[in-house]
């Protein structure tokens, strides 16, 4: 029973969307980036070669970069946007500010229903656990694999980098508790797929990334 995580790269801001599936051909979608006609195209094409069947579409966060395919994704697949309530407002504030980065012609949607730390999303014969990591945005959540030990990681912590936090519902100190209570806390071998950027490992996050490191791994988290 393999889950096999596709990963696209879409739009200016250098976007990574994924599609999630298994063996049953059933997949669930996360921050479909995708923006213009041959994006759409890149994705739909994937899923319809795949034969795959879209069960859910979900975001980690609402920031613009990742929700510009949102409208496609429902309208093609006629499914359900689950995010988090906190990260509503953040994506109700997309059509004022779209245009001003250049990108015309954003077709709002809307969430269908809520995600909160704990739930479970199941398709196939999967299950994603929902973690809530605010910082980057208010509603920000992860979704973690834990047979695989996988995590879409949306913006909170990247290759040697993590979430910025200067954009509206930002919390530094926020972002950090959530890497080292909700992150850190997870197996060293737990392989991140993030929002932008190469995929990496929380055990080689802690170990050196430059913003959040523990300085002795075997010490937990400060509060954990």
């Amino acid at each position: 029973v393999m889950l096999t995580v596709r990963s696209f790269v879409f739009n200016p801001f250098q976007e990574n969307a994924y599609v999630l599936f298994d063996e049953t051909r059933e997949c669930v979608v996360i921050d479909p980036g995708c923006f213009d006609e041959s994006e759409k195209q890149e994705l739909a094409s994937f899923i319809e070669t795949e034969k795959l069947k879209v069960q859910i579409l979900l975001n980690t966060h609402c920031h613009v970069d990742h929700v510009l395919g949102n409208y496609f994704v429902k309208e093609k697949y006629k499914v359900n946007l689950l995010l988090h309530a906190l990260d509503e407002p953040v994506l109700k504030a997309v059509t004022a500010y779209a245009p001003s980065y250049g990108l015309y012609h954003y077709e709002e949607s809307k969430a269908d229903a809520f995600l909160e730390e704990g739930d479970t999303i199941r398709f196939g014969n999967q299950e994603l656990e929902v973690i809530f990591t605010p910082g980057h945005s208010p509603g920000h959540v992860v979704f973690y694999h834990p047979k695989e030990k996988i995590l879409i990681g949306g913006d909170v912590l990247f290759y040697n980098s993590i979430g910025r936090t200067d954009l509206p519902g930002g919390n530094f100190d926020q972002l950090i508790q959530s890497i080292h209570q909700k992150l850190f806390v997870l197996p060293d071998q737990v392989k991140v797929f993030p929002g932008h950027g190469p995929s990496t490992t929380l055990g080689y996050e802690k170990r050196t990334n430059p913003f959040c490191a523990l300085t002795d791994v075997n010490t937990p988290a400060p509060n954990s």
